[in-house]
């Protein structure tokens, strides 16, 4: 375990129940423990809320199960609300007002403004993807159990789940009206930074004020400094969805590339429907390459700033950092506009990734170049 700072230096941090009085983290207050009894309660024999989480998280689930105990319920339920959200906004064979309405139902009840439970059974059998229709059906039980963690999780879960739902409802009512021959792309650079702030930023947010209160209270100008890199760090991993989903969302009428900026180069957004204009688009696309790989640089400084004895929680950031890294380069060698390459890193080189970091990890100089590495295949 790393040494204390001495008493005569400004502190970076102190662990929980180390600091002074009025600044230490919360007591856990059992929250692990309400949310697992809530899980069995909640949930029919032998159906808990854990397995459903993990089908519907996909990769972010070696994230989640890396996490230390005292946040991880507390982020998997805000996932899980999260995803609900997500799901109803991305379900196209309903009409976007009604998603619009639905979604906005869903928002109201997991803040407490009204109490009637949800029927999701209609909706739910929309759904191609098993995990999601099954999510859905069982949206109730995840809201209760938000009920049973503390007021101050309830109240950070809220937060965010309002300012990502705010994005979802955004980009609902400007691309409602988009086809497959009617692309509608974003207006401007500060728009695409809303709208990356709105759906990830924010979790960055969450993430430190979670770790703040259950595992080690930062001084002041370090806590501002972890929060801009929080947030970079989540617009990051959504620049590259963005950027590795690009020719899918062109064909759903929807272009996450700003207006002003194609219009630099002479293209429009239906333009980038025709992988021959890619070499013009190119110029556009590499440039939002670079400033996705700065935000990820940001999560790498987010995590290298965190304690070192908190492995579990710098591998819970480190690992979806790395992968994304190696994304962006395979990204860079492949051609973007058309829609029948899909670029995506093998489940080996995910699970290499993974072990490289975890064997890593006692050795500082190793572990701090691992960014790099990842960048170049294993």
């Amino acid at each position: 375990m790393a040494e204390e700072p001495s008493s005569d230096a400004p502190l970076k941090y102190h662990l929980k129940g180390k600091g002074p009085a009025r600044e230490a983290p919360e007591a856990p207050k059992g929250g692990g423990k309400l949310l697992k009894a809530a899980f069995t309660k909640a949930a029919p024999a032998k159906r808990k809320l854990d397995p459903l989480l993990k089908s519907v998280s996909r990769s972010f689930h070696l994230t989640l199960r890396v996490l230390p105990a005292a946040i991880r319920p507390q982020i998997g339920l805000a996932y899980l609300l999260a995803r609900a959200t997500d799901t109803i906004a991305d379900t196209e064979v309903i009409p976007w007002q009604e998603r619009l309405i639905t979604l906005r139902m869903l928002r109201d009840r997991i803040l407490g403004t009204h109490g009637l439970p949800l029927d999701f059974a209609e909706l739910a059998q929309q759904q191609g993807n098993e995990s999601e229709r099954e999510l859905l059906l069982r949206i109730e039980e995840a809201i209760e159990a938000l009920s049973l963690l503390s007021a101050k999780d309830q109240e950070r879960i809220r937060e965010v789940i309002t300012t990502i739902a705010s994005g979802q409802e955004m980009d609902l009512e400007r691309f409602g009206p988009s086809t497959a021959d009617r692309v509608i792309a974003l207006q401007t650079h500060s728009g695409l930074e809303d709208y990356t702030y709105r759906v990830a930023g924010c979790v960055g947010v969450f993430w430190t004020r979670m770790v703040q209160a259950h595992l080690f209270h930062l001084a002041p100008m370090y806590e501002s400094m972890l929060l801009k890199n929080g947030v970079w760090f989540g617009q990051g991993l959504q620049l590259i969805n963005i950027l590795r989903d690009l020719p899918r969302d062109l064909r759903r009428g929807r272009c996450y590339f700003p207006k002003d900026k194609l219009e630099e180069v002479g293209l429009t957004p239906e333009h980038l429907l025709d992988p021959a204009n890619e070499d013009r688009f190119r110029l556009i696309y590499d440039a939002y390459l670079d400033f996705a790989e700065a935000r990820l640089a940001a999560g790498w400084e987010y995590t290298n700033a965190l304690p070192r004895q908190f492995t579990r929680l710098r591998l819970a950031c480190a690992w979806p950092i790395l992968i994304g890294r190696r994304t962006l380069d395979l990204l860079r060698e492949s051609p973007v506009l058309d829609p029948a390459i899909e670029v995506r890193i093998p489940r080996s080189e995910v699970y290499q990734i993974v072990l490289c970091s975890f064997l890593s990890h006692p050795f500082a100089g190793i572990w701090k170049r691992l960014y790099k590495a990842a960048g170049r295949p294993g």
